[in-house]
């Protein structure tokens, strides 16, 4: 999402080259969803791919389809959702075409809506995977209730969720529960949430702790809250949005932290600013 225009809005050459760094670092998974950039920066990655000699199987691609954002590149009067069977099928062709690809590795329903129809889904899911367009299908922001509704019809492999230390909601109201008792593989959006954004008493609470574990662990102040999100047992992948080459290899080494559980705790204690009942 930050590599087009609502973000770092990078050129053809400087996506190609954080994509051949990305995949010299071990970082092979690729996150878009349609409406980023305002329908733009999918076509802005097919692009700078297609000017690459990479095997296609050495690298994943996921999108996400269902929001219908308003744009001039959209004839919407509102924002919405759309999880028609006909909407799905095209929002697919259009990510395909713009990511100049042939298969999508995980196709994601965005965001719920209150007007789903699972039977509807699992018509446009199975065909996409009977002509090879989506190998894995997910959801994102969903919670238990809703990946159970969607899941009565068709397989729910992954759920992007929001989580971080200073946002862990999906791990209280039972969404990673559900996962974990489902087999539904975890990412994380915003996985380093708010604390390098404001100065508020729970950043400061954290940082308190955080000073100490960097010392500890020899990490950076990112790689300790990407190791702590990794711990929980759900076995989460953080989606970083970082377009910084310094930042990615410090993400992919903070794979290599384990954290201690007390440590874990004493973090957890300093977001929510109260012991664990």
């Amino acid at each position: 999402m930050t590599w087009g225009s609502w973000g770092k809005q990078l050129n053809t050459k400087d996506m190609q080259s954080l994509i051949e760094h990305c995949l010299d670092i071990g970082i092979t998974t690729f996150d878009h969803a349609d409406i980023y950039g305002a329908y733009s920066t999918e076509s802005d990655f097919g692009k700078a791919l297609s000017g690459m000699s990479i095997d296609r199987s050495q690298f994943q691609l996921i999108s996400k389809c269902g929001i219908q954002y308003v744009c001039d590149t959209r004839d919407n009067t509102v924002k919405h959702y759309n999880y028609s069977k006909d909407y799905i099928l095209w929002s697919v062709e259009q990510s395909l075409n713009n990511l100049q690809t042939e298969y999508l590795d995980l196709l994601l329903l965005h965001r719920p809506s209150p007007l789903m129809i699972a039977e509807e889904i699992a018509e446009a899911i199975e065909i996409l995977k009977k002509e090879g367009k989506i190998k894995s299908f997910g959801v994102s922001n969903f919670n238990a209730s809703q990946m159970d509704l969607v899941g009565f019809r068709t397989d729910v492999n992954y759920n992007q969720v929001e989580f971080s230390l200073t946002q862990h909601t999906a791990m209280h109201d039972g969404t990673f529960d559900y996962m974990l008792s489902n087999g539904v593989g975890a990412m994380a959006w915003s996985p380093l949430g708010s604390f390098f954004k404001d100065d508020s008493a729970q950043s400061k609470r954290i940082k308190n702790v955080q000073d100490k574990l960097t010392v500890k662990y020899d990490a950076s102040a990112d790689q300790i809250l990407l190791a702590w999100i990794m711990t929980h047992p759900v076995n989460i992948s953080p989606v970083i949005g970082t377009t910084t080459k310094e930042r990615m290899n410090l993400a992919k080494e903070a794979l290599t932290i384990n954290l201690e559980l007390e440590d874990w705790f004493e973090l957890l204690v300093a977001s929510q600013g109260h012991k664990v009942p």
